[in-house]
This record gives C-alpha cells, structure tokens and sequence, in this order.
C-alpha cells in the first residue's frame, strides 16, 4: 500500500512507520466501525433513560478501578526491560497487589456511591455498580500486557484486544435480538473485561508460560508500591480529568441526560486510540533522533504534532457536519439532542490527540511531576466549569467544560521555561503555520 506524501515529512520514515502498525490499525478500525455500530442498537434498544443507567456504574467505578490498578503496569514494563530474570516474582507480585487493590476499592465504592446517593437518589441500583467494580478484580490479568510489551511484543495483546471488542460486539447483539433486560447488559460490562483476561491468559500460555509459576515477594511489593504510586495518583485523575461531566450531568440533570451525553462521548472519544498507537509507534525513531541528532528531534517532534493536527482536525471538520445526519440515521429522535453537543465535543480531540504526544516529550525528557501536575490542572479546570455550565447550559455545558479543559491541560507546559518551546511548537501546528511553511517549501 502506497502512502502519500505528506508535505516536509519523512515519507521513507512515514512508509516504515505505516508498515509497522498498517495492518493492525486496519483490524482496529474494523473493531471499531463495529463497536460503534453495536453502540447504536444498544442505546436504541435501551432508550436514553435506561443507557443512562446502563452507563452510570461505569462512571462512579471508573475512578476507583484506576486506583485498584495501583499504577503497576507502565512500571513493571519498565522493570521487565531492566531485570528479564525476575519475571515470575514481578508478574506474580503485581498480580496479587492489584487483585487486593481491586477487593480494596469495592467498600470505598459503597460509601462513594452512598454519597452521591444522598445528594441525589441513583436509578441505577448498587447491584449494577457492585457488578461493574469487580472489573477492578479481573483487571489484575491485564499485568500480562506488561510483561508482553517490555518483549517489544505489543501486536499480540493488540490482536487480543481487537478480538475481544468484536466478540463483546457480537454478545451485546445477541442480548439484543433475544430481547433481554438491562440486567444482563450490565452483566456483559464485566463479561467483557473476563474476556480480555482470557484472552490475556491464552496468549501468555501460548508463549510456553503459566500463570501458576507466579511467585509473590513481599520485599518486591513493597520496592513496587513505593515506586508506582505517583503513576497510580495520574491514572486517577486522568480518569476523573475524562470522566468527571457524566457524573455531573447525572447529579445535575438526570439519568436521561447522561444516557444522550453517553453517546456523545462514545463517539467522540472513539477516535482516541489513533495518537495512541502513533505514538507507539514513531516514539522510538523520535527518541533516537534525540540521542544522535537534537535538530532531528525537535523536526520529528514538530513533524508528529503537525500529524496530530491534521488528523484530528480532519475528524473534528468531518464529524461536526455528520453529527446531525449520524444522530438522525442511527438515533431515536429522544437522542437528536446530542448531536449538536457531539458538534463541540468532537474539537476537543485535537488536543487530546496534541495531549498524547506532548506527554510522551514531558515521559522522555523525565518530566513526570509536570505531566501530573498538568492531568491535575485539567480535572481541576473541568470540574469547576462543569459546576458553573451544566446547570446553565445542560449537556453543551459540559461539552464546552471538557473542550476548553483538555485545551488549558494540553498547553499548560507553556507556564513553564523548560517545556515553553513544546507549548509554542504544538501552537505552531495548531494554527497550521508549519503546514503553510511546509506548503510553500514544495513550491
């Protein structure tokens, strides 16, 4: 497949890059077309008030599963590069820690939820809560994706993932046409994490290893638990950087409401594992660039958030003009009201696409606490707009909160020396000056 050339880009680096991941991007938008597809029918069998319920032990259990994680898995990685001979200890280590992490969160979700309960009675039962949060349990299996990408063997956890977006797709169809209550889509939110466990499990037997050679070491547990906390503390905000407005809208609408926004975001946020896998996958040639060549560097960083513009401002531009049609086609007239909410929800994700690269320049250049410091301004920023806007402005409101809060979090490095250069050459694309010069130099 011939890629085309992009105006000042390496296109030998582009075709290398493409080759890389082609296939598997190909699989994962397949994945995706058909989640996606499979989240009309749901929503639609379900109704707007009963998706919002559907969707609202996702949104309280969230944060607390990213806590149980105890932000072992990007460190492991790290260890597993380092220390190869210590691979039973530290898988078996790990596991044990975040399965006791998983039991741990489940009563701080009863009194969360408790909590909110008060401020304002839930319509979705604690029973469907209770069932999503012993995902945060499951999730312990999701260590062997560590284990697989300190092997530089990402591709076959990808597969692992694909198969089972489009296996969960096929089960929710068939809770569909059986005509089966919400109880059993509830269910399927944690069929759908023991399914990626399995999976998780197959693949690592498959590779000649066991999960029953798993040792764990209390030394070790402590070393970990000292050292992945702060990674912990960045998945929690993060997720309550992304999540915190449906919780909100809840609290301060309804469940119908979160049902519509449930949507919205589902669409929106569908895209976001492109920079994810760019990243992955031109980040290596980035670095060496900074070990051999500093003006290479800072072209290829440049080069990569240029890229992170042009796709997501594409999308942005493409989706803003389809959401009246997507939502008219493939939505029951009680969801038309997100469409137009869909329209400004959308341009956030040119930077959170500007986001994901950033971050990984602050993880290179060793600027972890800034990368923490900035996840924190955004939830910040997020939750005080969304108290101010929802109750004025309904789901907008919360969609206007998120785009100009993943806008403060992405160029937040501009507040500081030794990062306001990444801030301004982020800028730079974004007011496509570099596409211009780039243009111009073709002539």
């Amino acid at each position: 497949m011939k890629i085309p050339k992009i105006p000042g880009f390496d296109q030998q680096a582009i075709e290398k890059y493409a080759k890389n991941t082609g296939w598997l991007m190909i699989a994962r938008v397949g994945s995706l077309v058909i989640k996606v597809l499979i989240g009309f029918m749901v929503s639609n069998y379900l109704g707007a008030t009963q998706n919002g319920i559907y969707n609202y032990p996702m949104t309280i259990a969230t944060f607390f599963i990213a806590a149980a994680a105890l932000g072992l898995d990007g460190f492991v990685t790290r260890e597993l590069i380092r220390y190869p001979e210590k691979k039973k200890a530290l898988l078996g280590t790990a596991f044990i820690l975040k399965t006791i992490g998983g039991i741990a969160v489940l009563p701080m979700i009863y009194l969360f939820y408790g909590a909110v309960n008060d401020f304002k009675p839930a319509e979705t039962p604690f029973s469907y809560v209770l069932i999503v949060s012993c995902s945060g349990i499951v999730q312990a299996f999701n260590i062997i994706d560590s284990y697989f990408q300190s092997k530089a063997q990402g591709k076959l956890i990808m597969i692992v993932q694909i198969a089972g977006n489009i296996l969960s797709a096929f089960i929710k169809l068939a809770l569909i046409l059986s005509g089966l209550p919400i109880e059993w889509f509830i269910i399927s939110l944690l069929f759908d994490t023991l399914l990626l466990s399995g999976g998780y499990i197959y693949v690592y037997t498959l590779k000649g290893s066991s999960i029953f050679n798993w040792k764990f070491d209390l030394q070790l547990a402590k070393y970990l638990l000292h050292n992945s906390w702060p990674l912990a503390f960045s998945a929690v905000l993060v997720s309550i950087y992304m999540r915190i407005d449906q919780l909100m809208i809840k609290n301060y609408l309804d469940i119908k409401s979160l049902g519509i926004y449930s949507t919205v975001v589902q669409l929106a946020e569908s895209w976001y594992f492109i920079p994810v896998a760019i990243v992955t996958a031109v980040f290596p040639a980035i670095m060496n660039a900074r070990r051999d060549d500093p003006i290479r560097y800072k072209r290829r960083m440049q080069n990569m958030y240029d890229l992170m513009v042009w796709i997501s401002l594409s999308l942005a531009i493409f989706m803003t003009f389809a959401a009246p049609y997507i939502y008219k086609i493939f939505y029951k007239p009680e969801f038309h009201p997100g469409a137009h909410v869909l329209s400004v929800h959308i341009w956030a994700g040119i930077f959170a696409f500007l986001g994901t690269a950033s971050g990984q320049f602050l993880i290179a250049e060793g600027y972890t606490k800034l990368a923490l410091v900035r996840t924190a301004a955004g939830a910040i920023i997020n939750i005080l707009l969304n108290m101010i806007w929802i109750p004025q402005y309904g789901i907008m409101g919360a969609a206007i909160a998120t785009l100009v809060a993943y806008f403060s979090s992405t160029f937040f490095i501009l507040l500081f020396p030794k990062t306001r250069e990444q801030g301004l050459m982020m800028f730079k694309s974004l007011l496509l000056f570099t596409v211009v010069q780039k243009l111009r130099s073709r002539r």
